[in-house]
């Protein structure tokens, strides 16, 4: 397959996301949900390949933009598989999804209040046994100075910019609170003089403890 064709089949797909594909994560069965999908540059494979795949963002010249890319990748393509809704608010029943995909999304909630309402209704809409595959900033290897207290989770990074990290406790918080658990060992990168942006496939196991 020549580059270009690459190009358009991958689009500017989320690495870690390819790596989940090729691990054969995702069937074109499940109902899939890109929460805060911006401009869909993580659906261009889904849709190309026929898979049922549907985004919200509060950015309504994104979705607009998303809405023409699908339907420029397919033209049978529903562009109303892109809706405008903010992500406390996400406009689905619930348990409505098999997968749940975020990336680079919840690092920015303004608190762990806002945090953890945000993770609250991304569960909400998951499947018991559904996929959520996250990616934000963490505070691994001790990179970077905490904003505030290290309670209030708000992060001055060296570029400039100030994110919500998610860390080693408040992980363990939300999958006991979820009752989820890690389909693999979670992973951070380290960007050089910016940030730490950690990998996290988690599966919401069914039933409650």
């Amino acid at each position: 397959m020549e580059i270009s064709e690459l190009n358009k089949l991958l689009g500017n797909i989320d690495l870690y996301l390819l790596d989940q594909l090729l691990k054969g994560r995702f069937t074109k069965e499940m109902m899939i949900l890109d929460a805060g999908c911006g401009e869909g540059r993580n659906t261009h494979y889904f849709i190309q390949k026929g898979y049922r795949i549907v985004g919200v963002d509060g950015n309504s010249s994104a979705i607009s933009m998303a809405r023409i890319s699908g339907r420029t990748l397919d033209p049978n393509f529903d562009p109303l598989r892109f809706q405008v809704a903010e992500l406390e608010d996400i406009p689905f029943h619930s348990e409505a999804f098999d997968a749940v995909l975020s990336s680079a999304v919840l690092h920015f909630a303004k608190n762990k209040i806002h945090f953890l309402e945000l993770f609250q209704e991304h569960m909400r809409v998951l499947k018991p046994g559904g996929l959520f595959w996250l990616r934000m900033c963490t505070d691994a290897g001790g990179a970077f100075v905490f904003k505030d207290q290290p309670s209030d989770l708000m992060q001055n990074l060296p570029d400039g910019t100030i994110r919500f990290v998610l860390t080693e406790p408040l992980l363990k918080e939300i999958m006991n609170n979820h009752n989820l658990s890690l389909l693999e060992p979670a992973k951070s990168v380290l960007v050089h003089h910016k940030r730490a942006m950690g990998v996290f496939v988690f599966q919401k196991k069914a039933g409650k403890k």
